[in-house]
């Protein structure tokens, strides 16, 4: 008899224990409707290669679409340059005029002017993801505060002597591309190391090198209005 008593016990709690999974699993991710702002929480699944610009604003679109935000429209932050008979393409072009705002609310820039400024929010405690949770900052165990732009710090691209921007966001082996530190921290103090948007060359363009220098292939997103 007690035999039994347990038995239905513990199935039981078997089966209330798999509806509160299922019913966590079933949770929709956290809505922003208001965001104008985030860094990625992912990167691509290449490297730098995001296949050009249309495919880093895809990634920012759908991003922003799993978080209640996709009824704007979403361009990363990414310059590319004159290279191959392309046309150069400056970063800040892309972004709309602002103000833009992270997924806590917090204005990062008022415009484009004010986010190329040293008055703009962009800080360890701002970098919010689509999902609403920090990127990793130095002052975590796994760093995650690059990110990628190809920008020089007038939000302008590079000139096309030397490859900035993984062949124009479209390699994910050899090259490099020019990373800002998020978090605007770094282990030299000095102006380049703590740029948002210019602070050093990636080691390659793959996965593996954007991680080992602190980084995910992570952008930065805004929305173009």
């Amino acid at each position: 008899m007690h035999r039994n008593i347990k038995a239905a016990a513990l199935a039981a709690t078997a089966v209330a224990l798999a509806f509160v999974g299922g019913s966590q699993a079933q949770q929709p991710p956290p809505q922003f409707p208001d965001m104008t702002f985030f860094v990625t929480s992912v990167g691509g699944p290449q490297g730098a290669n995001y296949g050009g610009l249309e495919g880093a604003d895809r990634h920012c679109q759908a991003l922003a679409a799993k978080a209640g935000a996709g009824n704007k429209t979403w361009r990363a932050y990414l310059s590319t340059q004159a290279v191959g008979g392309a046309t150069a393409v400056n970063a800040k072009d892309r972004i709309g005029k602002g103000p833009w705002t992270n997924a806590k609310g917090v204005i990062i820039a008022t415009s484009v002017e004010d986010l190329h400024s040293a008055n703009n929010k962009i800080a360890a405690e701002t970098i919010v993801a689509e999902t609403g949770r920090l990127v990793p900052s130095r002052l975590y165990t796994v760093n995650q505060h690059d990110v990628l732009t190809g920008t020089q710090a007038d939000g302008t691209a590079f000139p096309p002597d030397k490859d900035m921007t993984c062949g124009n966001w479209t390699k994910s082996g050899e090259g490099n591309a020019m990373v800002g530190h998020a978090d605007r921290m770094g282990l030299r103090d000095d102006e380049a190391s703590k740029s948002w948007n210019t602070s050093h060359p990636s080691r390659a363009c793959d996965a593996a090198s954007l991680v080992a220098t602190g980084g995910a292939g992570l952008l930065y997103c805004f929305v173009a209005n």
